[in-house]
C-alpha cells in the first residue's frame, strides 16, 4: 500500500520534484552539465555485451567499490561496467579515480519515469547495490525486469534499523527483490535478516580493501619542506560544531607544544568560508587552501577545503582526530589514516563504525575522547610519549591491512552472476 502511493506520489509529484531539483541545482549541489542524467537521461550508449551496474550513493560507498570494480575489469575484460553515484563530490572524485572504459552516471531521481527511462537505455545484466540506501523504485525495478539484484557491503545503522522497523513490511518487499545480501559484519547480517533478508551473510568489509589513499608526492614533498618542525594535528572530515571545539583544543595546546599547526578538513570543502568567519572571530590565525594561502610560522589553523586531498594530510600528520564524531552523526571512516600510519583519536559518537571500533579498541588501537577537554589531554599525552604514538600509528595499520583478502571473498560470491551476464550475451 505504502509503496504504491509512493509511486503514485512519484508519477504525479513532477512538478514539486522539478522545484526540488532546480533549487538544489541553483545551490551548487547537482552538476548543470549533467543535470539530464538525474532525469535518467544518458550521456553515453550502452556499450555492446555483458553490463553490471554498481549503485553507491556517495563518496565513501563509491570508494569502497574502486578495488572490486578494478578486480572485476581485470578478471572479466568482456564485462562492461557502469557506476552511479549521487553527489557532485563523488561525482568529480570518480572521474579522477576509475579505471579507463567504467561510465559513471548520476544515479536517477527515484521517480517512475525517470528510473524507466534509465533502465531502457542501460539494460544491465547485473545490479550491485552498495551499502543501505534503498530507494524503492530503483531497488524493485531490477525484479520487474528479471535481473539479479546483489546487495554488497550492507550496512544498516542503528538509526536505519529503528527507522525501518516501523515500516516493516515495506523493507521486507525491498529487500525481496535481492537475491544475496552481502553485510559488512554480523551485526548487519542479524539486522537484514530480521529486515526480511532471505539470504544475507558477511564475508568482510571491503572498505578493508581500499588502498591507501592516493597523493601528489611533489605537493606531499613541498608541504613537508615548509612544515618542518612543526607537529601537526589533522581533524578530517568535520562536521559544523567540531570546529570550534578543535580551535579551543589549539589553544590548550599551543603553549606545550610550539609551532603547532592544526589541519581541518571539513567533509564538506563549500564550508571553508563560514567556518574560516567562525574561527577568525573566535581568535584564531588561519589560512586556507581554497584562497590558496601561504601557511606562515604564526598561521594557526589551517584549513584544508578541497577535494580528494586527505591523503596528502594524512601523510603529513601523526595524530589525528576523525569528524563527525563530536556530534551525533555516527563518525568517518577511520581506516584510511590507519593505513597511513595515523595515532588515531575520535570523540563518543562513531556508531556508523561500530565493530571496527570495537574491535581496535580491544587491540589498543586507537584514543577515544569524550570532549574537547578530553581531547587536549589525550593529544598532550601522546605527544609526550614517542613510543605510545609510534605503537598507536603501527597498531592500528597492522589492523587496517589485516583483512585485504576480503576483496577475494566477495569475487568468489559473485562469480554465478558474473558467470551468467556473460553467458547470456554468449549465446546471443
Amino acid at each position: 500500500m505504502i509503496l504504491g502511493v509512493y509511486r503514485i506520489a512519484g508519477t504525479l509529484g513532477a512538478p514539486l520534484i522539478s522545484a526540488f531539483l532546480n533549487k538544489r541545482l541553483k545551490r551548487g549541489k547537482e552538476d548543470a552539465e549533467r543535470f539530464g542524467e538525474r532525469l535518467g537521461q544518458a550521456e553515453h550508449p550502452r556499450p555492446d555485451g555483458p553490463l553490471i551496474w554498481f549503485h553507491a550513493a556517495s563518496v565513501g560507498e563509491s570508494l569502497s567499490l574502486l578495488p572490486l570494480i578494478e578486480r572485476i575489469g581485470q578478471d572479466r575484460p568482456a564485462i562492461n561496467i557502469l557506476i552511479t553515484t549521487g553527489t557532485v563530490t563523488s561525482a568529480k572524485l570518480m572521474g579522477e579515480r576509475l579505471p579507463n572504459g567504467v561510465i559513471h552516471q548520476f544515479v536517477p531521481v527515484d521517480r517512475p519515469a525517470y528510473v524507466q527511462r534509465f533502465f531502457d537505455h542501460w539494460r544491465p545484466d547485473l545490479v550491485l547495490w552498495a551499502e543501505s540506501e534503498f530507494w524503492p523504485n530503483l531497488v524493485l525495478e531490477p525484479a520487474r525486469r528479471n535481473i539479479p539484484l546483489v546487495l554488497i557491503n550492507g550496512r544498516v545503522s542503528p538509526k536505519a534499523f529503528r527507522g525501518w522497523k516501523r515500516f516493516p513490511w515495506v523493507i521486507r518487499e525491498l529487500l525481496s527483490g535481492f537475491s544475496l545480501c552481502l553485510g559488512q559484519t554480523e551485526t548487519d547480517v542479524a539486522r537484514l535478516r530480521d529486515m526480511g533478508a532471505d539470504k544475507a551473510h558477511t564475508v568482510g568489509n571491503l572498505k578493508f580493501a581500499v588502498p591507501p589513499l592516493p597523493v601528489d608526492e611533489g605537493m606531499l614533498a613541498a608541504l613537508r619542506s615548509d612544515l618542518a618542525g612543526r607537529m601537526i594535528f589533522l581533524a578530517a572530515s568535520t562536521h559544523p560544531g567540531e570546529e570550534e571545539v578543535l580551535w579551543q583544543v589549539h589553544r590548550k595546546l599551543m603553549s606545550d607544544i610550539p609551532g603547532l599547526l592544526t589541519i581541518i578538513v571539513p567533509r564538506h570543502p563549500e564550508r571553508g568560508p563560514d567556518i574560516q568567519t567562525s574561527l577568525v572571530s573566535y581568535g584564531a590565525i588561519t589560512a586556507m587552501r581554497s584562497n590558496a594561502d601561504i601557511i606562515k610560522h604564526e598561521t594557526q589553523i589551517y584549513i584544508a577545503d578541497s577535494m580528494g586531498e586527505l591523503g596528502l594530510f594524512y601523510r603529513l600528520a601523526s595524530l589525528v582526530f576523525m569528524g563527525k564524531s563530536f556530534v551525533n552523526m555516527g563518525g568517518q571512516n577511520l581506516l584510511e589514516a590507519a593505513r597511513l600510519n595515523c595515532a588515531i583519536f575520535h570523540g563518543p559518537h562513531m556508531w556508523n563504525f561500530a565493530e571496527i571500533i570495537e574491535r581496535m579498541s580491544a587491540l589498543d588501537a586507537l584514543v577515544a575522547v569524550t570532549d574537547g577537554n578530553d581531547l587536549a589531554a589525550a593529544l598532550r599525552r601522546v605527544h609526550n610519549d614517542p613510543d605510545e604514538l609510534a605503537r598507536l600509528a603501527s597498531t592500528a595499520k597492522k589492523y587496517a591491512e589485516a583483512e585485504a583478502g576480503v576483496l577475494d571473498a566477495v569475487v568468489t560470491e559473485l562469480a554465478p552472476w558474473l558467470d551468467q551476464a556473460e553467458a547470456v550475451h554468449e549465446s546471443a
